[in-house]
């Protein structure tokens, strides 16, 4: 080895190059790679594994993980908490624990998260051919399973040389920090090329800035976005994603303070005002607020900041109704700022905000709007503080009475991470969020399974901070692994647990759209075969237990309130867990969603929901 260059493995040398990689916004600099996740087997144990080993702790800290899909869902929940800034790497070997990636790289990039993928791969030498694990491809010879992370992936490369790293990796890092491309990541390794050795320059282990740029936005664009808004009669902000991960919270509550322009909220978006700011309605679309969604069916301008308006914000292109409603959105990507043939904004959502707030001096909506709008959101408040309340202490909760109490029990800097079932429709159109990272909801892919290793993610960067995770027992089911992750971390992740004996939300959807609710109960099988028998005899809160969790289990909302302030006061892991009286007691939903159901059937009840169905569609519009 000379003074300019240094023989490492072309895992050592990668490892040691995440090491030296920084994120800059605002004068604030984080490690763009902060640890590394990883399940060892033959594919990277001998490589990644020995070269984490190799640098120690203090360079490359290393997390041990129990499921791949968890550990990837743990990297984005810690990415989302530094919006972006910062992300962590997940290794595997080679066939099924690459393969478990898919999951959780499709929910990354779906969400524009950041994680770094580094599954091992077969031979590129092809010395043993097949080798354990290869899948061959007769016509191909150069397709491995990890092929399945291409579609899913914001950038994906196969190494297969040494050499070959080196622009690769710059490649890898340059799109993570990228708040215009970033998600999923993948640098397939070949276990033999991850431990040839090579003559690295030094030069490729320099410290490295990623400038995590604001764009501003465009001054042609920025006048018609102006004119616009001085234009429209009934403006709606719509707030996604993007103004949490730009940090432009404070921006839109000058915008909206000035202007007096509400502000609803996708999943993504929720908590971008607070919730008892005068201009906030909630959510929006079919999970969405009467307000919200009343005032959506009569803008006349729709303001999108920072959101790539999914079917459930736009109720399947049913919500926005007004004959004369046009979009404009304020969009750090072009493809997503185009979306409704809107006029765009392509800038940073802190930067457009603020450039539009100097640019509308005097501008503001009439007070006959802010009068309405205002009133809506005082009558929806009165039905979330119906449905939370409980008046009879003693009794079974139920599933928005568990959201009051929790809410009782939060404190304004809490974490509440949820994905999938019925929850999120409840939470979005429920829940009073507090502060800007309260209001954690998977909601791009709504990940059954994520939420467990999500506050692990969340707990790794915010220390300190109360985390909970609230999952139904289907989630549970799903992935409850990486709770043995959080007891051997030492993490107090707080899980609440709802038994509710089955998919409560699919069950729910199924009878809507005439399916019956046909499999989508946790029962034994009754004499016709239906799954209709007694619940089944499983005791969530025992696996909890077995996991190394501490366990409170409550029968009542007073044993919930009791145990959900027990465990925000523990150092340790706890589950509070709860059986649900299944008696649905949220509003219904304020917008459609589009499930198609069976055109023709000799059933009941899907032709009397192909009835409803068709009457639904009719509304459907295309904005042009």
């Amino acid at each position: 080895m000379n003074a300019r260059t240094r023989r490492l493995t072309t895992a050592q040398a990668l490892v040691r190059f995440l090491s030296a990689q920084y994120t800059e916004r605002d004068g604030v600099r984080r490690r763009l790679i902060a640890g590394t996740w990883g399940i060892f087997g033959h594919g990277n144990v001998a490589g990644v594994g020995q070269a984490l080993v190799e640098v120690g702790e203090d360079v490359m800290p290393f997390h041990q993980g129990r499921n791949e899909q968890s550990m990837v869902h743990a990297a984005v929940g810690y990415a989302r908490q530094l919006n972006r800034l910062s992300a962590q790497a997940v290794t595997t070997s080679i066939g099924p624990g690459a393969t478990n990636l898919v999951t959780g790289a499709a929910l990354a990039t779906i969400n524009r998260l950041p994680v770094l993928l580094l599954p091992g791969d077969y031979f590129a030498s092809h010395a043993p051919d097949p080798l354990l694990q290869q899948l061959e491809h007769p016509v191909e010879a150069d397709v491995s399973v990890n092929d399945t992370l291409r579609p899913v992936s914001r950038y994906f490369d196969r190494i297969t040389r040494p050499e070959a790293l080196i622009p690769s990796a710059l490649q890898a890092m340059r799109v993570l920090a990228d708040p215009a491309e970033t998600g999923a990541v993948t640098l397939a390794l070949p276990q033999d090329v991850q431990a040839e050795a090579y003559d690295w320059p030094e030069e490729f282990f320099a410290e490295r800035v990623w400038s995590v740029r604001r764009p501003a936005p465009d001054p042609v664009e920025l006048t018609a976005a102006v004119e616009a808004i001085r234009s429209a009669e009934r403006p709606l902000i719509v707030a996604g994603g993007g103004v949490h991960h730009s940090e432009a919270e404070q921006a839109l509550k000058a915008f909206v303070e000035a202007t007096g322009v509400p502000v609803a909220s996708t999943q993504a978006g929720k908590g971008s005002l607070r919730h008892d700011h005068p201009s906030d309605l909630g959510g929006i679309g079919h999970t969405g607020t009467a307000v919200s969604d009343d005032l959506a069916r009569t803008a006349d301008l729709v303001i999108g900041v920072g959101t790539r308006y999914t079917d459930f914000t736009t109720a399947s292109g049913t919500l926005f109704q007004n004959p004369e409603v046009r979009f404009l959105n304020v969009n750090i990507t072009g493809f997503d700022a185009h979306k409704l043939a809107a006029r765009t904004l392509v800038c940073d959502a802190r930067s457009g905000l603020e450039r539009l707030l100097e640019a509308l001096t005097g501008h503001r909506v009439s007070e006959a709007y802010e009068a309405e709008y205002r009133s809506g959101k005082d009558r929806w408040d009165e039905i979330v503080e119906a449905v939370y309340r409980a008046d009879d202490e003693n009794a079974v909760p139920t599933q928005t009475q568990v959201l009051g109490a929790l809410d009782a029990a939060v404190g304004d800097d809490d974490v509440v991470i949820n994905a999938a079932g019925s929850l999120p429709g409840d939470l979005h159109k429920l829940w009073r969020s507090r502060s800007p990272r309260q209001y954690h909801l998977e909601y791009g892919y709504s990940c059954m399974g994520y939420e467990i290793p999500a506050g692990i993610g969340v707990q790794q960067a915010a220390p300190g901070t109360p985390v909970w995770a609230l999952v139904g027992d289907g989630t549970y089911l799903m992935m409850p692994t990486e709770i043995v992750t959080a007891v051997q971390e030492g993490l107090p992740v707080n899980i609440v647990l709802i038994q509710n004996h089955g998919y409560a939300s699919i069950g729910g959807l199924s009878q809507e759209i005439g399916g019956e609710r046909f499999g989508t109960a946790y029962r034994f099988r009754a004499a016709d075969g239906t799954f209709t028998g007694d619940p089944l005899p499983v005791d969530l809160a025992a696996n909890a237990a077995s996991l190394g969790m501490d366990v409170l289990r409550a029968k009542s909302v007073r044993e919930l309130r009791e145990a959900l302030a027990a465990a925000r006061a523990s150092d340790r892991p706890t589950c509070v867990y709860v059986e649900t009286d299944p008696a649905p007691t949220a509003p219904p939903a304020e917008a459609w969603w589009d499930v198609p159901v069976a055109e023709t059937a000799s059933r009941e009840a899907a032709v009397e929901a192909r009835e409803r169905y068709e009457r639904q569609v009719a509304d459907r519009r295309r904005h042009l």
